[in-house]
């Protein structure tokens, strides 16, 4: 197995991790100390986010390039990102409801067989960023959500300027929830267009069945 691969892995490791982290079973210490479960529970899904884009550049940089990396580290994000939701109804349940974790995780779902499809049919779907972009909002709402349930109100600076944290976090959830549903669109909409593409090229006449050369003799 090569490294990018490996790091994939290590990065799916991080769920079992991220759900002790926040449930009560999880270190006693943290539980003692204000904030500093949720501090940590955001550390490990900030790192295992960022192996995400180191594993890429590696396979990249190392040309490692293949189907069941890119496959591996798509799932790697996906469990990541819907256990923290899923985690998040029941230790931040006024912050994240548990319909909007729903519509997140099937989302997820949803996609996630579309793009086992398209491997299969051999489709290039070509939303590659808006994906990423996607992740990336996720992580950041993830993350908001752990802080402002430990800290309802930030305060900024010393000059006792306090931001609403909690305000922060729903908000951030909701143009997350759009930006995920239009991902969702727009990878529905890829696959439907190459699908027609796909038959279009079936039904075509085949090379030597097209105009006919007067010219040539029998």
């Amino acid at each position: 197995m090569n490294l990018p691969n490996s790091i994939t892995l290590a990065r799916i490791g991080c769920v079992p991790l991220f759900l002790w982290i926040l449930s009560s079973a999880g270190p006693r210490v943290l539980h003692a100390s204000h904030g500093q479960q949720a501090l940590l529970a955001a550390a490990v899904l900030v790192l295992a986010s960022f192996a995400g884009a180191v594993d890429g550049l590696l396979a990249r940089r190392m040309h490692r390039v293949t189907t069941l990396g890119g496959l591996l580290s798509a799932l790697a994000d996906q469990l990541l990102l819907a256990t923290a939701y899923i985690a998040l109804v029941r230790y931040a349940p006024e912050l994240l409801p548990a319909w909007l974790a729903v519509l997140m995780v099937g989302r997820e779902f949803m996609v996630t067989a579309l793009c086992a499809v398209a491997v299969q049919e051999r489709m290039t779907l070509g939303v590659r960023d808006i994906s990423k972009a996607k992740t990336a909002l996720q992580t950041i709402s993830v993350v908001v959500v752990l802080l402002a349930h430990a800290w309802p109100r930030w305060q900024v600076g010393d000059s006792g300027t306090t931001w609403p944290g909690a305000a922060i976090a729903v908000d951030i959830l909701w143009l997350t929830l759009a930006v995920s549903l239009a991902s969702a669109f727009a990878y529905f909409r890829a696959f439907w267009q190459e699908a027609q593409q796909q038959s279009r090229q079936r039904h075509a006449p085949l090379p030597f069945a097209g105009k006919r050369d007067t010219n040539v003799r029998a």
